[in-house]
């Protein structure tokens, strides 16, 4: 599976590590060059620096044959920028953005894109870890909506800005389904210490 991610922040290098151990090809991006320095040597994947936000960038990244495509940078807005992007530009089939406003990730997925929202996901595991009732708002969501072209339902064109204009309105949203990626399990110590191997870093200006 080709799988690109944007931000090589703790999540984005975690994931990239795990899938590209699980046999996957995977490509991060970042637009900071020091982030790979949380990639271990092991890691047999592409990383570029470069905005997730920019078509040309997610071009040269392999968004265009991509199967999978992560948005896991710290911003709501260059996560569902990318995203949608992905998408609509490239006709990504599995995009996740990481969306920190609980409001803005249902929005999202209600029109289209699937989320995760740690802010659901560390409430409930919380308030699951002191025995208290769990709120039913799941913190992954697939996405329940069509924001982008789909031959059996027409051409759909909504932009950053419509959809941005509709999060407030939005609501709904189920669990994601499984995926059946296969991966190992990381344990913290295995990104500690490691950096990116020689020439394996592709400096994107």
């Amino acid at each position: 599976m080709r799988t690109v991610i944007v931000g090589c922040g703790r999540v984005g290098a975690m994931l990239a590590v795990m899938l590209d151990d699980g046999g996957h090809h995977v490509s991060i991006l970042d637009i900071s060059t020091a982030a790979f320095d949380r990639l271990p040597s092991s890691f047999k994947g592409n990383a570029s620096r470069g905005d997730g936000t920019d078509e040309d960038t997610l071009r040269r990244a392999g968004a265009e044959n991509a199967d999978l495509f992560l948005a896991m940078t710290e911003g709501d807005n260059r996560n569902i920028m990318a995203a949608q992007l992905a998408a609509e530009a490239f006709r990504v089939e599995q995009v996740i953005a990481k969306i920190n406003d609980p409001l803005r990730a249902l929005a999202y997925a209600e029109l289209g894109i699937a989320t995760i929202c740690r802010t659901d996901l560390m409430a409930n595991a919380i308030l699951s870890y002191l025995k208290l009732p769990v709120s039913v708002v799941p913190g992954v969501r697939s996405s329940s909506g069509h924001h982008r072209h789909d031959p059996a339902l027409g051409e759909a064109d909504l932009g950053a800005a419509d959809v941005a204009g509709a999060v407030d309105g939005a609501v709904g949203g189920a669990g994601l389904p499984e995926t059946g990626i296969p991966i190992r399990t990381l344990n913290a110590a295995d990104l500690a210490g490691g950096s990116v191997p020689s020439g394996s870093v592709k400096l994107e200006d």
